[in-house]
């Protein structure tokens, strides 16, 4: 067994026992990045060379090993109260932080046992680091916990920043970050040349490469510490990982190169301070002056908001539900917009059965900003790649691999000129001619045969169909909302009445 995997299995083997008491997997993967954070930050102070403290003294590691019973409840509490208020990445890592342990023993064997016998720091960074994904890995598939939403399957990530290929003169942003999964991939791809760059360029790879937004605070402490344990930042540093909504307005910035999955859901929502200082977060249509149309469709939101924070001649990468692709209104707008005053160049068309919420049928878009050229389309083929008919995956017995998206790699043809493509049985061009010609600018395109329609020999397996049903249902039913939703924004107060109440 590897030591990354002896430490997952022994960090993972603990959380059953806090379920009985009520602590779920992402509150306990939450207790876990406070502890860590706390040891990490203790072996660093007390290290032979190079000793360096990170947090105040009153806040160490030692007072939680030394503390037994309540006093070590009341040490806990303490110190995550204390550390929220300080500043950079220690705050962001405990804003907000609640001791989610109820029980002193449980507590302290999690404190003595299962953390202090291990020396973090001293394993190395990227150990560290994979032993802390693969955690994140773990709560995110287990269904009951809700974390699979902030979680993309690597194999998606990965095979997403190979074609994108970023470099170290770029500039790379998650504006829904989540546990950091496509900032970490992005930082991995270009540091395997870090041998090459120069100290000043090292720097920047560190701290100024990548950055992110989230909208949730338990979320965001999750990403920033998967980052730290990469070597992504500094504890005493600036936070890479900003806690805001995204959507609210510009930020200013602009990137060269966007990464991300918005999150699913049919309705944005725009947090609100209220009276009393609590945050509350009321479903409504975004309007910004930046935006070519007014909806309450997140994902389309997400699309305008990278469309504006995405510097000229940058390169994004988006993960879409089907509906971005066909919805009317607000959707045809922003199509036509992607189509004449960008280069959307790339689909690929995912397989059914990846993400941990059930119902997605989902699209990456790859399009890049220009210039402003009126009267002349960026766009002049869209190649989309199928990998969605004829492919049966499940996120357990058939898992998609890095392996299966291969070939769209190698079809994409990353850093060479799209006139060199070639079109292949799963591989199709379709001129921008063509593609505004169709009704709304419709892009759910699709041209084979789906071979379970020829006969029963070739049907997948009862339980792949079933999944696909429930996949296919539970889309349906997204779609007929996101249809109630438009009706209800289209009529008025007394239009919604019934006639017996006007």
């Amino acid at each position: 067994m590897t030591d990354t995997r002896r430490l997952v299995d022994k960090l993972w083997s603990y959380c059953d026992v806090l379920r009985d008491d009520g602590v779920g997997v992402l509150e306990y993967t939450e207790q876990l990045t406070y502890l860590l954070f706390l040891k990490m930050a203790h072996e660093r102070a007390t290290r032979k060379l190079g000793a360096e403290r990170i947090i105040p003294e009153q806040y160490s590691w030692t007072r939680l090993v030394d503390a037994q019973g309540t006093a070590l409840e009341f040490e806990y509490t303490r110190i995550l109260q204390g550390l929220a208020r300080e500043p950079g990445v220690v705050g962001t890592i405990f804003r907000k932080a609640q001791n989610r342990i109820q029980d002193p023993a449980k507590l302290r064997r999690l404190v003595v046992d299962l953390i202090d016998k291990e020396h973090w720091s001293s394993e190395g960074t990227h150990m560290m680091g994979d032993a802390y994904e693969d955690l994140l890995s773990k709560g995110a598939s287990d269904k009951g916990s809700g974390a699979g939403q902030y979680f993309t399957p690597r194999a998606i990530t990965h095979a997403m920043v190979d074609v994108v290929a970023p470099t170290i003169a770029d500039t790379v942003v998650d504006p829904a970050c989540g546990t950091g999964g496509f900032l970490l991939a992005a930082y991995e791809h270009v540091a395997s040349g870090a041998s090459s760059m120069t100290p000043t360029e090292r720097d920047k790879l560190r701290d100024g490469f990548v950055y992110g937004y989230e909208l949730v605070d338990g979320t965001a402490r999750l990403g920033s510490m998967n980052l730290l344990l990469h070597g992504v930042g500094s504890p005493k540093g600036d936070p890479l990982i900003e806690v805001r909504d995204s959507l609210t307005a510009d930020p200013g910035r602009r990137w060269s190169v966007v990464l991300t999955n918005p999150p699913f859901g049919r309705k944005s929502s725009l947090t609100m301070v209220a009276p009393d200082g609590r945050e509350v977060r009321e479903e409504r249509e975004i309007e910004r002056q930046d935006f070519v149309a007014t909806t309450a469709n997140k994902q389309l939101n997400f699309v305008q908001h990278i469309m504006t924070i995405l510097d000229i001649n940058g390169r994004a990468a988006v993960v879409l539900p089907d509906n971005v692709l066909f919805e009317g209104g607000a959707g045809e707008v922003i199509r036509r917009k992607l189509l004449t005053d960008f280069d959307l160049h790339t689909m690929l068309r995912l397989p059914t059965g990846l993400f941990y919420a059930q119902g997605v049928k989902a699209n990456v878009l790859f399009f890049d900003k220009k210039p402003a050229r009126p009267g002349h389309p960026w766009t002049q083929k869209l190649w989309i790649y199928d990998l969605r008919t004829n492919q049966h995956f499940t996120l357990k017995q058939n898992p998609l691999r890095r392996a299966h998206l291969d070939e769209f790699v190698e079809s994409y043809q990353p850093g060479k000129p799209h006139s060199e493509r070639q079109e292949s049985e799963r591989w199709r061009a379709f001129p921008y001619e063509e593609l505004v010609a169709r009704d709304k600018n419709n892009l759910d395109i699709t041209w084979l045969r789906d071979d379970s329609l020829n006969g029963m020999d070739n049907l997948p397996s009862p339980d792949v169909i079933a999944r696909e049903i429930v996949e296919d249902l539970t889309a349906a039913l997204a779609e007929f909302e996101a249809v109630a939703a438009a009706l209800e924004a289209q009529l008025g107060p007394r239009e919604q009445m019934p006639a017996e109440e006007r």
